[in-house]
């Protein structure tokens, strides 16, 4: 049993895929950077100061001045603006992995196809198309 999960652990698919899980994952940390650090100020500047990550609705009666103070006293919340992040960064990582598996696969439509040799060719004196390895035409029964 330890030889066949041995077997299955080094199988090339498996590798490649604990390799993309990795890198996924750091690519995700990238985006959510970029999208937190970087996308989401100017956006919120442009609406007019707003930052996203702060946007929230209190359940509870009690107001707070800030998302901190209310989480820092245990309120409950809803935490809007935190989503909004969120599903940004999934929009920005579906959209990089739809880039790369299309690349992906024109580069893989390129190598599959491969030159075809002809099968077939023209008598020379009917102009019709024969197998290539044919001698004689069968239309016309000339010696090719």
């Amino acid at each position: 049993m330890l030889k066949e999960f041995k077997d299955f652990a080094m199988r090339g698919n498996v590798v490649d895929m604990a390799v993309g899980i990795v890198i996924g994952g750091a690519f995700g940390k990238i985006v959510s950077s970029f999208v937190k650090d970087i996308l989401m100020p100017p956006i919120g500047k442009l609406l007019g100061g707003v930052d996203f990550g702060q946007l929230y609705v209190n359940l509870t009666d009690t107001a707070y001045e800030n998302l901190a103070a209310a989480e820092e006293a245990g309120a409950a919340v809803i935490k809007y603006g935190a989503f909004i992040n969120v599903v940004i960064d999934f929009i920005i990582i579906a959209f990089a992995i739809f880039m790369v598996v299309k690349a992906m696969n024109s580069m893989k439509k390129k190598e599959e196809k491969p030159a075809e040799e002809p099968t077939v060719k023209k008598c020379p004196r009917c102009r019709m198309e024969i197998p290539i390895d044919a001698t004689r035409c069968a239309h016309c029964t000339t010696d090719v």
